[in-house]
This record gives structure tokens, C-alpha cells and sequence, in this order.
């Protein structure tokens, strides 16, 4: 049975979202009991560690929460939807939990993020036992070793220092080590606050962190706004629609601001074109599972990088909003239900990881977007986000490594990419190759000056793809001669579609874009000169 809740959207619009249905809970009734206690431990440590539990009967109905569950407070637009449950049923324990249950058949799930091996048990409970069962989580990599840490920067849950603690065994759980929480706002309203900012609002145990971000503005004509790093929020309230004074705020504030959801929902690629040829875009959410087409989306990012802008790839998991079917209403499957961490990025951190750290080689595009497996790029020895100038005619070395794991996360094939084509590629079923380890090296000449990506494709709705290493020629730049003009009419045309938003006055509180006709068509024409210049230039 699926019910309804009605949720208020900012203060005039009602909305009905279906609940996703649990299944019912087991509960003792005549039948005789038995006691469960799971202890789940570290495979490198041997310690209890943070875990992603689901516990089911032989029916699927979900087991009561135990004591031990990790309970925080989350739901659309900021209400009360979840609690100690996750979207699927499933819980987090901070390593060990116990439970009364019936006696009879159980089924446990256990997981810990992407690097870990998830496990999958059955239990059997005799009437009066008291059972207890140890399970060892290993990993099938280990990225911080290399200096890599993962990130989900799109997680929307209300925090303060009272959460923090539960927040972090929740990020621990799913093995994401930067989780960044972010508020969100519309035209009229703020939701999921954060308590502070910057320095002050990070959270640390370990080499692990929470940190404060923004998703705002968020409009239906223009996209979502991301904002990463900044000392502050930044709101102008009656500004609302220019993005690009936000933007700039945001950078004064020492922090990166971008588009989410790939630029792909809500015309966000329109707004990715009004501020991302002003140079205003430092990042791009590329990966995610909210659009229908994704997790990965690289449309609106390879038509920016085409026209030598530079721009980092990101990846969020828009907790609770999306997971890998975000029809709401329907019973999904374990692994379908929205989840945090299901899409994340790792960022290369050159030494320990520090909110500093972590800003500076996210700031300077070492990163790799995944929803499993991991993907390394090098252009003759530099990672993502570097500059490699060399002389016309020179041969550059670039190499792509993709690890998976044969049964988790089977790697199916990995691409190198330059100027959105592939120059190179090979199947994990190639000979020296496998769905644990695929390799590519190529020797580029080069004549231009081109950008280099890797991506990788894996199991269902697995794969990766790296921010570009940047490869120019005496100085010049890395644009691609040959999408120019298509580029540049597409964004024309984006353009367009906006100037006709700013014609239709409406009612819907939603869509307040007319109120800001004057100040977008002055943004607008900025934009076009900006066209005009590449037109000439790039030519």
C-alpha cells in the first residue's frame, strides 16, 4: 500500500509525494523468541566499524530497529519523512547492534560504500537462542592510501553540533570522507540549515569531515546553483535570478561554485551557458542519479570544455531526493532507493586529509566522479585538472587505469576521451585485461591543443569519468576547431529559450523569472558578446 504525504513547498504550494513503503515490521506475536547480536568489524583494523545494515525475514518485512541504529532526522523539503530508517529499510549501526526477534529465517545485508566488499547472509534463530554473529568487512581497494578520498557533495540534511557525531557515523557507514551538507533555498524559502560555515562548520574525526555548502539559487528556468567551500552562505534575496552575483560572492568567500545535476534538469544548462562563458563556473555536478538519462551526463560539460573553458567534475547523491530509481511511490529495490554516497568524487589530496587539503586539490581539479569503480588518469605524469604545454608536433604519454571488483564492480570497458571523442579504448575481455584491472597508454601527437579524459563503464549504472588534463600548445588554448560554431549556435539557442521565459509573466511562485527581465536581458547580452569574441577568436 503506498501512502500519501502532503508536504507544504515554501508557503503557498501543496504537494502530495507518495511514501516509499517499508514492507511491514516484524514483530513477535505468540511466536517463540530469540535474541540476535551482530558485531561487524574492519578487516584492517579488526575493529567495530560504522555500517550499512538491512535485515529482513524470509517475507522481506523488515526487522524493528534496534537500539544501537544511528538516527538522525532527514525527508523532502526539510521535513520529518526518515528517521532511524533509510529509504530502503535499511539502517546504520555504529558496528555492532542486537535484537529480539521470532525465531525463524533472516536475511542480512551488510555494506560499506564503494571500496568494501557488501556481504550478504542468511541467519537461522531457534526458538530461545541467544546467537551471536561476527562479520568482517574488507576492502576490495584502498584509495586513501593513494592519497584519493572520496566526497559526496550533495547531502541534504539539517545539522548541528548535536547531529554531528551521528552525521559522521552515517558518511563513515557509506565510507565517504568529505560529506557536505548542504542548505537549500528557492525564491522563497531556505531549507536543511547548516549552523556554520567554512573553517567553523567543519566536522572532523579522523580522515573524515563534514562541511557546509549551498544549493542556491535553484530555479526552473535556470538550474540549481552549487556551492563548496565558501566561509559563508550567500543569498540576495531580492537579486534572486543572478546567479552570477552569487557566483562571485562565493569565490570572495574562498570557496567554488557550479551547476548541479549535470546542467541536464530544470534548463540548468541554460543558466551553465549564462554564467559558464562569463567565466563564472568553477564545477559541474557530471554525475548523479536524479535525471532520468544519468548517472553520467556529459552533454553541457563537454560542450563548455570544447570551448577552452576549464571546469571540475563533481558528483552528489541529492540525498534523500535520488537514488538509482527515484520514482517515488513504487517499492524499490535495495540497491535502487536513494542513498548518500551512491555517486561521489574523489579528490586527490597530495598528503593527509585536511578541509584545506581537500579545497586546494579540489580547487585545482584532481578529481574523478564514480558510482563504483575507480578510474586514474595521467598526461605525461600530471593528474586532472593540470595544464601540459608543450610544441607543436610533441608526443604526449597519457595513461588510463580501471580497477573493479569481478563480482561488485566488473569493469566492462575504459575509454580515453579528447575533445568528447574516443582515441582509445579496450574491453575488459581483451587479452591481459579483466574485470578487476583495465589498462590503456596511447602516444598522442599533438598539432593543438585538446583536453584528455578517461571514462570507464562497469556493471548496471556503474561507470566513472575523470575532470580532463588540459593539454595546450605554446601557450595557446584547448578548444576543439571542429564543435566551435555547432557550440556556439547551441548556446545561442539556450539563450533564446530564456528570452522567451522573460515574456511570460506567472503565477506560478515557482517561476519568478519575469520579475528579472530587465537585469537577465542585460546578462543575456553580455553573453552574446562574449559569443561574438569566441567567434573570432576560435576561429
Amino acid at each position: 500500500m503506498v501512502r500519501c504525504l502532503c508536504l507544504l513547498v515554501s508557503t503557498i504550494v501543496l504537494v502530495c509525494l507518495p511514501e516509499v513503503s517499508r514492507g511491514s515490521d516484524v514483530r513477535a506475536s505468540g511466536t517463540s523468541m530469540a535474541r540476535l547480536r551482530v558485531v561487524i568489524l574492519d578487516g584492517a583494523t579488526g575493529q567495530p566499524t560504522p555500517a550499512r545494515v538491512r535485515l529482513v525475514d524470509d517475507a522481506g518485512r523488515s526487522t524493528p530497529l534496534p537500539a544501537e541504529a544511528v538516527a538522525v532526522m532527514y525527508g523532502h523539503w526539510d521535513h520529518a519523512d526518515g528517521y532511524g530508517y533509510q529509504p530502503d529499510s535499511s539502517f546504520y549501526v555504529p558496528g555492532t547492534f542486537a535484537l529480539d526477534l521470532p525465531a525463524g529465517r533472516y536475511h542480512l545485508a551488510l555494506s560499506k560504500g564503494n571500496e568494501y566488499v557488501a556481504q550478504r547472509h542468511e541467519i537461522v534463530l531457534e526458538p530461545g537462542q541467544d546467537q551471536e554473529k561476527r562479520f568482517t568487512l574488507q576492502r576490495w581497494i584502498n584509495m586513501p592510501e593513494q592519497g584519493w578520498y572520496s566526497a559526496d557533495d550533495h547531502i541534504h540534511i539539517r545539522r548541528s553540533p548535536r547531529e554531528d557525531p551521528l552525521l559522521m557515523d552515517w558518511i563513515r557507514a557509506e565510507d565517504i570522507h568529505v560529506g557536505v551538507l548542504l542548505r537549500m533555498g528557492d525564491f522563497w524559502e531556505i531549507y536543511y540549515s547548516q549552523y556554520a560555515w567554512g573553517e567553523d562548520g567543519v566536522y572532523q574525526k579522523g580522515d573524515y569531515l563534514l562541511t557546509s555548502g549551498q544549493e542556491d539559487p535553484r530555479t526552473p528556468e535556470l538550474g540549481h546553483a552549487l556551492g563548496i567551500g565558501a566561509s559563508d552562505r550567500v543569498r540576495f534575496k531580492d537579486e534572486y535570478y543572478y546567479y552570477d552575483k552569487v557566483f562571485d560572492r562565493l569565490r570572495e568567500l574562498g570557496g567554488l561554485a557550479g551547476y548541479a545535476h549535470q546542467a541536464a534538469t530544470f534548463h540548468g544548462y541554460r543558466g551553465l551557458m549564462l554564467d559558464g562563458l562569463r567565466n563564472k563556473v568553477d564545477v559541474l555536478e557530471l554525475m548523479q542519479f536524479c535525471a532520468p538519462d544519468g548517472p553520467l551526463i556529459t552533454d553541457h560539460y563537454y560542450h563548455l570544455l570544447d570551448l577552452g573553458y576549464e571546469v571540475t567534475a563533481t558528483a552528489g547523491s541529492d540525498f534523500p531526493w535520488c537514488g538509482k530509481d527515484h520514482r517515488y511511490g513504487e517499492d524499490v529495490a535495495f540497491e535502487k532507493a536513494a542513498q548518500i554516497g551512491n555517486a561521489r568524487f574523489y579528490t586527490y589530496t597530495d598528503g593527509p586529509l585536511t578541509y584545506a587539503s581537500w579545497k586546494t586539490g579540489l580547487a585545482a581539479g584532481r578529481t574523478f566522479v564514480t558510482t563504483g569503480p575507480v578510474l586514474m588518469l595521467e598526461v605525461n605524469g600530471h593528474l586532472p585538472g593540470a595544464r601540459v604545454d608543450v610544441d607543436r608536433g610533441d608526443v604526449v604519454r597519457v595513461t588510463a587505469r580501471a580497477y573493479g571488483h569481478a563480482e561488485q564492480v566488473p569493469l566492462e570497458r575504459l575509454e580515453i576521451v579528447g575533445h568528447g571523442r574516443v582515441l582509445a579504448s579496450a574491453s575488459a575481455r581483451e587479452v591481459g585485461q579483466s574485470p578487476e584491472h583495465v589498462t590503456l597508454e596511447l602516444d598522442l601527437p599533438v598539432d593543438r591543443g585538446i583536453w584528455l579524459a578517461a571514462r570507464t563503464f562497469a556493471g548496471p549504472h556503474q561507470s566513472a569519468h575523470t575532470t580532463p588534463v588540459y593539454v595546450t600548445v605554446a601557450g595557446g588554448g584547448f578548444h576543439n576547431p571542429e564543435t566551435v560554431e555547432p557550440y556556439l549556435e547551441r548556446a545561442e539557442q539556450y539563450l533564446q529559450e530564456l528570452e522567451r521565459e522573460l515574456t511570460q509573466r506567472s503565477d506560478d511562485p515557482e517561476r519568478q523569472a519575469w520579475r528579472y527581465a530587465d537585469g537577465l536581458r542585460a546578462r543575456i547580452e553580455e553573453t552574446r558578446a562574449v559569443i561574438d569574441a569566441l567567434r573570432q577568436r576560435l576561429h
